[in-house]
């Protein structure tokens, strides 16, 4: 058989939360002699495995994986700071001999790698974050909604970190930033995971059940054991936050935990499909399959 031509190849996997990218990738990346990076923004951080749906360290080992558990949580990890290292992980994987395949759900994180966004160099302000942050999610939602459509159709709403630094660059510069790119010097295939509606809620609660029973109060215990605040802990997505806030008893049990993080996920994953069903480049599959055919002829043609 002739050998695929994986030099300035990559292949880029994305789609919403428990759509299968974490799997298609590793099939991929077996079928394909490939090495996986990951796009998501929260599993950069250490001891966010359970929360963010990491893969299993058993899978790490099948498959190289990079960008995963590898950032204190004390601190924040910027786009600008993903798009350096994913780069230059995209070059390492070449000069292996092997097929990067970048997957995850953050398309801000896929965006910077493959069409090189240029972030805004804003500094931040702390008074304006400290006024917007007297302000409920739902207020910042509604600013940021006026203030930069494009960046509130994307983002997790529910996360008062990035609504805030949303505001303050559209604050700062006294407008929408006008989008730069630098796109990578490449080719690049872009698949999308996109189940049936009944099974993609399916799987969403599939995924809700386990992640809740695998120890998600136990994760969050921890991270507050090591020193990381709850006020940071809920800037990690809504799974943290509702989990506090079932801690903390506003929630009075654990299915209602469940239901909610359910909940939430289900809207967030709709937010995503929006956002993705933008790019137009995107080759939506609906089987391993079919992913298998295109990154084939992709590498072999």
């Amino acid at each position: 058989m002739k050998t695929p031509s994986v030099n300035k190849k990559l292949i880029v996997i994305v789609g919403p939360t428990a759509s299968g990218k974490s799997m298609l990738a590793i099939r991929l990346a077996r079928k394909l002699n490939g090495e996986i990076i990951s796009a998501d923004s929260r599993q950069v951080y250490k001891g966010l495995e359970i929360g963010s749906g990491a893969v299993t360290i058993r899978e790490r080992a099948k498959i190289p994986h990079h960008l995963i558990g590898f950032v204190n949580p004390k601190r924040t990890f910027t786009a600008a700071e993903y798009k350096k290292l994913a780069r230059r992980e995209v070059e390492r994987v070449w000069k292996r001999g092997r097929l990067p395949i970048l997957a995850g759900g953050a398309g801000l994180y896929v965006r910077a790698t493959v069409d090189g966004l240029i972030m805004p160099e804003v500094k931040p302000n702390p008074k304006l974050r400290k006024e917007l942050g007297r302000k409920g999610t739902a207020e910042l939602s509604r600013m940021l909604k006026k203030a930069d459509r494009r960046r509130w159709e994307e983002i997790d709403k529910k996360n008062p970190r990035r609504l805030i630094r949303a505001l303050e660059i559209a604050e700062t510069l006294g407008k929408v930033p006008k989008m730069k790119f630098d796109p990578l010097k490449a080719e690049i295939l872009l698949i999308g995971t996109t189940p049936e509606k009944k099974r993609l809620e399916t799987a969403i609660r599939e995924r809700v059940r386990k992640m809740v029973r695998g120890g998600l109060v136990r994760e969050t215990k921890k991270l507050l054991g090591s020193g990381v605040s709850g006020r940071r802990i809920r800037e990690f997505g809504f799974e943290y936050a509702d989990t506090l806030d079932f801690m903390e008893g506003k929630t009075g049990s654990e299915k209602e935990l469940r239901d909610t993080i359910t909940r939430d996920t289900l809207r967030y994953a709709k937010r995503k499909m929006t956002w993705f069903k933008n790019d137009n480049r995107i080759h939506w599959i609906k089987s391993p399959k079919e992913a298998l055919d295109l990154a084939s002829k992709f590498l072999y043609h």
